[in-house]
Formats: C-alpha cells, sequence, structure tokens
C-alpha cells in the first residue's frame, strides 16, 4: 500500500479495550483492525448507481382509441365515475 501517515484519535477505553482483546483473538495488531473498519466503512458509504425497479405489466400497450388522444381526454378517462 501507498504511504503511512500516523495520526491520534480519541477512542472511549472500552471500545479500545474490546477492539484490543478481538485483535490478539484474532492474531492481528490494533491497526490492522482500525484500517479494516475504516476501509469497510468506507465501502459501504460508496454510492451505488441508482437502479429503477421493473414495473411494467403485461398488456396490449395504448388501446386503439387513446393512441391520438390528448392529456384532457386521458385525464378524464382515468377519472370517470370518480368525481374527478
Amino acid at each position: 500500500m501507498g504511504t503511512h501517515m500516523k495520526t491520534t484519535v480519541e477512542i472511549a477505553d472500552p471500545l479500545l479495550q474490546e477492539a484490543r482483546e478481538l485483535a490478539s483473538r484474532e492474531g492481528t495488531t490494533l491497526k490492522a483492525l482500525i484500517e479494516r473498519g475504516l476501509r469497510r466503512v468506507l465501502s459501504e458509504k460508496q454510492e451505488k448507481p441508482f437502479k429503477l425497479r421493473d414495473a411494467s405489466f403485461g398488456g396490449q400497450g395504448l388501446q386503439p382509441d387513446m393512441k391520438d388522444a390528448d392529456w384532457e381526454k386521458i385525464r378524464s378517462m382515468i377519472y370517470e365515475g370518480r368525481g374527478g
């Protein structure tokens, strides 16, 4: 990996103790454990591309009498019998 930089972070004592114990059980260093955690958080935060779900349904498309209809005609048919 590239260059390394030393830094200081304040970690709550109970969390630090738990992290040290985990590092010991896993046979790794606290530094490696912290780096692994940071990598995981950063990878989770990377934006995933938006994907529109497929909301289509089976059908025959526009009905012949609606093929050349304007919005007013379409709207009136949508609300027909619904008080709109």
